[in-house]
């Protein structure tokens, strides 16, 4: 498969046909308070940092959006348990005062709905750590969402990041594919993404009636979505799992 894929710096008139490539992230996924504030920044700011990849046809089949942000630094040094909302402060917190980055945190890899299953995916995480080299840092992390834990929402992230097949690489598939790249599974983010709303907002994000105290399992959601009716919210907090990669070769 010949796919062309560049930085949106390189290609900026991709930016429109990128945010119209259709993608399967459930409705939920899209409001995160911290992602509505800073993510799509990452496109007017941080260009150079957005990867486009077109096929033969010209059409947008995926993207991969990450940040710079200085990790060698007093307060951090540790990957954060808040995970995906912390590198995205520490990130836009650094480019507001000019810090100097030395590492770089991927934020999406996202495959094109219908171009899944091809190694998309894998051919963006493999340009992703090209790019990351080439801009002269040191290292890149990911705070992971694995594909399939969705499956087991019920099940301990915990047990679920560092399981393995007989043949050493990790059960999940989506961390498989970093595994190969040359990626360690670090730690749990167990607190990645928080997501609150109304249940109103949850019945229309899900058609869930949302109207029972205590854990609703949610299509798509990688643990229960904590519902309180009585004080009339909802409250989903996402796990990811830590990979860091090594960018040097």
């Amino acid at each position: 498969m010949a796919l062309k894929i560049t930085t949106l710096a390189e290609r900026p008139g991709l930016q429109e046909p990128m945010w119209r490539m259709p993608d399967t992230w459930p409705e939920f996924m899209l409001h995160d308070p911290i992602g509505w504030a800073y993510f799509s920044r990452i496109a007017d700011e941080l260009p150079q940092h957005v990867l486009v990849a077109t096929d033969e046809a010209g059409d947008v089949v995926a993207r991969s959006f990450s940040v710079p942000f200085r990790f060698d630094t007093e307060g951090r040094r540790e990957l954060p348990a808040t995970g995906w909302d912390q590198v995205l402060l520490w990130a836009f917190d650094d480019l507001r005062h000019g810090t100097a980055p030395d590492t770089v945190s991927a934020i999406d890899i996202t495959v094109a709905a219908g171009r899944q299953g091809q190694g998309i995916s894998g051919m963006m995480l493999d340009a992703l750590r090209r790019n990351v080299r080439e801009r002269g840092l040191s290292g890149l992390v990911a705070p992971v969402r694995p594909s399939r834990k969705h499956t087991e929402s019920t099940g301990s992230i915990h047990e679920y990041a560092f399981r393995t097949r007989p043949d050493g690489l990790p059960h999940d598939p989506w961390l498989r594919v970093h595994v190969r790249a040359g990626g360690t599974v670090q730690s749990v983010a167990p607190a990645s993404m928080t997501i609150t709303g109304s249940l109103d907002q949850w019945r229309a994000w899900t058609g869930l009636p949302f109207d029972v105290q205590g854990p609703v399992e949610v299509p798509g959601a990688l643990v229960p979505v904590h519902c309180e009716p009585e004080r009339g919210y909802a409250v989903y907090v996402e796990p990811n799992v830590w990979v860091r990669h090594r960018v040097d070769r």
